[in-house]
Formats: C-alpha cells, structure tokens, sequence
C-alpha cells in the first residue's frame, strides 16, 4: 500500500514550465574558452585542486597562453614535486616559451623522476624548440639506457 501512495502521490505532480535568459556573458563562452572559465571557477574555491590545475595548465597550452600554462605548472611542481608528469609538463612550458635552460632543467627532473616515454618525448611538438640542441639528445640517451 505504501508503494501506491507513493506513485499515486508522484503521478498527481505537475512541474511548471519555466523559462528564462542568462544574461551573464560568461555563459555564452563555448568550446575551449568556456573550459578556461570554468576551471578557473573552480579553482577559486578550490586552488590546489590537482586534476583541475592539470586539465587548465592543458587548456591554457592549447589555447596559445604559455604564461598562463607556465604558472599552473610551476603550483603543480610545487604541489607535486615529485611527479616526473608534472615536471614533464612544465619542461614543455619553458620549451614553448623558449626559456631552453629552465626547459631542459625541467626535462632533466622529470627523466631522473623516472620519465620514461620516449615515444612521447620525441613526437611532442611543444619540445620542438629543443630538438636542436646536444643536450636534447643525450636525455633521449638517458632514456633509452634504462
């Protein structure tokens, strides 16, 4: 009997319809801008939230803002300095922003951390700046004599 209640209570609700307009300009960013914005809401309330510092970091890279993304890696080092992914990370920020000894500073950190995908390294267009350098070569060695 309670069951019947309940349905016949539920059946007996009727939800109005509302309509409204967000006039708030924040809610007409799409795509990768609305991702910047919303992560860095959540950051807000949230500043050391690692997975969010990682996904932003990715976000600012992708969309052209090394600074920015060079500022998220350099908390998550500090949060995580032990992550060789992290360190990874920010050796691509230097490299994009041409910064090369701090880059291979970083590359170097993350390949004593245990880095190890060289299939990545090598593929990745953010260390590109770095590939003419000997120094590149010889992490790439490091790598490949484990």
């Amino acid at each position: 009997m309670e069951t019947k209640v309940k349905n016949r209570f539920f059946n007996s609700i009727t939800l109005p319809n509302y309509e409204f307009t967000i006039k708030s300009g924040a809610f007409k960013k799409e795509g990768e801008e609305f991702t910047i914005w919303f992560l860095e809401g959540v950051l807000e309330k949230n500043p050391n939230y690692i997975d969010c510092l990682m996904y932003l970091g990715n976000a600012y890279t992708t969309h052209g803002m090394y600074e920015k993304g060079l500022q998220i890696d350099q908390k998550l080092c500090s949060l995580r300095p032990k992550d060789p992914v992290i360190h990874y990370n920010l050796a691509c920020s230097y490299a994009l922003l041409k910064n090369t000894d701090a880059a291979f500073d970083a590359l170097e950190k993350a390949i004593t951390l245990g880095y190890d995908d060289i299939h990545h390294l090598e593929k990745d267009e953010d260390l590109s700046y770095l590939r003419e350098d000997v120094r590149y070569r010889k992490l790439v060695e490091k790598i490949k004599q484990r």
